[in-house]
Parts: structure tokens; C-alpha cells; sequence
């Protein structure tokens, strides 16, 4: 009987929990159509708030985080992949309340594994993880009513993995990017993956009380919610658009309506967890024919399992910048 290795977070108090790497037989797994054997993991502030049993995302424990997975085919009961085939298991409920990806081995159904596209490899795919992915899909919801020619576009949480990724992608598609970030230290390296201008926060929010501000922005990704996102909209310009897919900074949207039905600005959400199928096999495709971001290597770090409890209190207490990439 296979047995291997998972990172498996477990309940031992009213509010403490504790995880350890355990032993697991494939027994163990949930039931699925398809068995991967994992070769790359990514850590996400999901995973991180799953790990720490923070409320909001995983339900019962004992658990095993992470949402993306890249692998092997081992086995399948669906026609579409066999064994050998290299895959992508993202989102849906993995690593929520569901067997997640800092495991050797998970078992999904098999309308949540997409095949891997010419272009992307087993590791970049998750340097990318559902990071990339949600940067890819806010560029992919964002380009056709915005062009290059049309003005910046911003890009907030700029030094987080979507924030990261999405300045990178729009600046090889051949966007002017203007980053925001709260770490005035990372400016040069926000430039070096692609940013044209780098303004901190305070600068960015300096005056967003007011109902409209002076339109700078064609486009808008946000990546943080709250003042930021409402801040961004007020200062997009006639009929651009705003795509939002995080709340770090609030769930909240202090905003009117003046720049809607005044501007006609658009705003779009992400749902990079269950976003269409179909739309998800095109934006990896799309990665790996011309999207690929360049710097992928200068925003990753790579971990195995023993070194990802480190980097889970590092990611919630905000002190990553980039990718961590978990190779099992």
C-alpha cells in the first residue's frame, strides 16, 4: 500500500491549532475520478488562514491546506485524462474543505483538473498557482475594453502574488503599469518586474474622501478591496474598467455612484474559485502561449514541506513579497 507524505493541520484546543507532517495511505483521500501524484504546491493567504484555523475558510479539521496542485495522472475513472498525463487542480474547494495540494498525493473530480498547456511546466504552473491564475483572469476580463494605447492602468497590492503577477503579465502585453504598494522599499523591484511607476499608498490615498478624483487610470486591477478599490474607481477615467478580486484591506466599498453614472466606469468581479471551466483551460492557454511573466524565477521562493510552516505565519503576518512554491 502507497503510503506518503501530507502537511496536515489539526484542532487541539478551543481556538489552537497545530499542524505536522504526517504519513497518509491513499486509503485516506477523499473520493475522486482522478488521482494525481503532486509534484508542486503554492502557498496563498487561503491557505495560510486554513492552516492557522482562522474562520472563514475551513470547516472541519483535522485538514490538509492548499489550494493549487500540479502532478501526474496516476489513475482516472474520466476519459478525459489518463495515466501520465501532466494536470493543474486549482480553486473549487481544494485545500478548503476538501484534501488539499501540501500533500503527495490528492484526488479530485475530474471537472476540476485542467491539462496542462503547451508553455507551462509542472513548477511554473505554480509559481503561477491560483495567484497567477486570478492575475491572468483579471488581464484576460480587463484587455478587451482597454488597450495600451488608452493609459495606465493600476495595479494595487502590487507586491503580493497577484499584484506581482499581474504587473508582469500587463507590462509584456505592453501596458503601462502603475503600481501601489505600502512598501516604499520594494520600488525597485516592483520596476524590475515590469511596474513604469511605483507610488506608495498614502500617496494614492491622499484625498479619496472626495465623490470623484482627477480621472488617471484607463484600467484598474485591484487586488486589496476597501479604500483602495474605491479609491481606484473614483480615479479611472471615462468609460474604463475596474476589475476586483481581493478584500485584505476590507470587504467593504466606501463608494457612490458618481463615477459609474458619471464616467461610466465599469467594474468587473473575479471568482478565481469557480470560475467557468471552459474560460479557465482558455486564460492557462493564453499563459502558456504569450502570457507567461518573464521574472516568474525573481518572485518565487521554494519550499518543501518541513519549510512551510515557516512561510504560512510569514504570508498571514504580511511578509511575503511573491510566490511560494511548495515542492513535494
Amino acid at each position: 500500500m502507497t503510503t506518503f507524505k501530507a502537511f496536515v493541520t489539526e484542532k487541539v484546543g478551543e481556538k489552537e491549532f497545530k499542524s505536522s507532517i504526517q504519513n497518509k495511505e491513499l486509503s485516506d483521500l477523499p473520493e475522486g475520478e482522478v488521482l494525481v501524484k503532486v509534484a508542486y504546491s503554492s502557498l496563498n493567504y487561503k491557505d495560510a488562514l486554513s492552516a492557522l484555523g482562522k474562520p472563514g475558510v475551513t470547516k472541519n479539521y483535522p485538514h490538509t491546506p492548499g489550494i493549487d496542485a500540479s502532478g501526474v495522472v496516476v489513475s482516472s475513472k474520466s476519459d478525459n485524462f489518463k495515466e501520465g498525463d501532466e494536470v493543474i487542480v486549482t480553486s473549487y474547494d481544494l485545500g478548503m474543505n476538501t484534501w488539499g495540494g501540501f500533500s503527495e498525493y490528492i484526488q479530485v473530480p475530474s471537472n476540476w483538473v485542467v491539462p496542462m498547456p503547451k508553455g507551462v511546466t509542472l513548477k511554473s504552473s505554480m509559481e503561477l498557482g491560483t495567484a497567477g491564475l486570478t492575475a491572468a483572469m483579471s488581464v484576460y476580463k480587463l484587455i478587451p475594453h482597454v488597450s495600451p494605447e488608452d493609459g495606465n492602468i493600476l495595479v494595487t497590492g502590487s507586491t503580493g502574488g497577484v499584484g506581482s503577477i499581474a504587473v508582469t503579465i500587463l507590462n509584456k502585453l505592453g501596458y503601462s503599469v502603475v503600481a501601489v504598494t505600502g512598501k516604499a522599499e520594494k520600488a525597485d523591484y516592483l520596476k524590475k518586474i515590469g511596474a513604469s511607476h511605483v507610488i506608495t499608498r498614502e500617496e494614492f490615498l491622499e484625498g479619496n474622501q472626495r465623490p470623484l478624483l482627477k480621472p488617471l487610470y484607463a484600467g484598474v486591477i485591484d487586488t486589496v478591496g476597501g479604500e483602495y478599490l474605491a479609491t481606484g474607481i473614483k480615479a479611472t477615467n471615462p468609460l474604463g474598467v475596474v476589475t476586483c478580486c481581493g478584500n485584505a484591506a476590507s470587504f467593504d466599498l466606501p463608494i457612490n455612484v458618481f463615477p459609474f453614472i458619471l464616467r461610466g466606469v465599469s467594474l468587473i468581479g473575479i471568482d478565481s474559485q469557480n470560475f467557468p471551466y471552459a474560460e479557465r483551460v482558455k486564460v492557462w492557454n493564453n499563459i502558456g502561449a504569450s502570457w507567461m511573466p518573464e521574472t516568474l524565477d525573481e518572485i518565487t521562493e521554494e519550499v518543501n514541506l518541513e519549510g512551510l510552516e515557516d512561510k504560512v505565519n510569514a504570508i498571514f503576518k504580511g511578509q511575503i513579497s511573491g510566490r511560494v512554491v511548495v515542492k513535494l
